[in-house]
């Protein structure tokens, strides 16, 4: 199957206007043509099948046949993740996210981060179109990049984990600390890790300390490692 993304389409709505790009892409890239059956999702949880009525190169139009909504999942992931050096590594870290099931994205930005900067414009296409490849019908919520310190003071709901690589912390496997159906936020720092003065911060703060395990991890790893986790505890139960 494939899947098209409109976020403006809502259950109440009985025909579907494409923007100019995506008509052009869907009549002259794909060659729809009219009475052809498309399916799209507005990222809310809603798939939508929809006859196309009118394939025009600058406005298509469907009409709605039926609309499913997919149940929320009972859990929910909130991934806290400093930026990558690599561009293209968070990019990975985004889009595997996105096929395992993540609901929530925070940039953090950390005292060991070289990257400081990021596009959050090019994170949304790239969730986008993992959730397009993957048919899922949930858009992550993607949030702006925050600082650390700042970040500390915001009211976070739900268990909180930092994962980190400082030896000295006694810190128990994630794995052991998820419940099923909660909600889990989880820190994963930058390529040299959280400073001794952040983790501190974030235990007084009432995030617990986690280990996802013995081998040293690559941000972008770690960030995968412990949503599958979150993900894999509420499959099981």
């Amino acid at each position: 199957m494939q899947l098209f993304y409109n976020p403006e389409i809502s259950e109440k709505d009985t025909q579907i206007i494409f923007p100019r790009d995506e008509s052009k892409h869907i009549v002259k890239v794909l060659r729809k043509q009219e009475g052809d059956i498309l399916n799209i999702t507005n990222g809310n949880g809603f798939l939508f099948e929809a006859e196309i009525i009118k394939a025009d190169l600058r406005q298509c139009l469907a009409k709605v046949i039926t609309v499913e909504k997919q149940p929320a999942p009972p859990f929910y992931v909130h991934m806290v993740v400093a930026p990558t050096k690599m561009n293209d590594r968070y990019e990975w870290f985004l889009e595997k996210a996105m096929e395992i099931g993540v609901h929530e994205i925070t940039p953090i930005i950390c005292e060991h981060s070289e990257r400081k900067v990021v596009k959050i414009n090019r994170f949304e296409r790239v969730l986008q179109s993992a959730m397009k490849q993957s048919l899922h019908y949930r858009m992550p919520k993607l949030n702006e990049p925050i600082n650390f310190s700042e970040f500390m003071t915001e009211e976070i709901s739900g268990a909180k984990f930092i994962a980190h690589c400082e030896e000295e912390t006694e810190k128990a496997y994630l794995q052991n600390k998820i419940k099923p159906k909660e909600k889990v936020n989880i820190l994963i720092g930058p390529e040299g890790d959280f400073s001794i003065g952040e983790i501190e911060e974030a235990l007084k703060n009432g995030w617990e300390a986690v280990s996802l395990g013995d081998s040293r991890l690559r941000t972008e790893t770690a960030a995968i490692v412990a949503c599958h986790s979150v993900a894999l505890v509420n499959q099981l139960t």
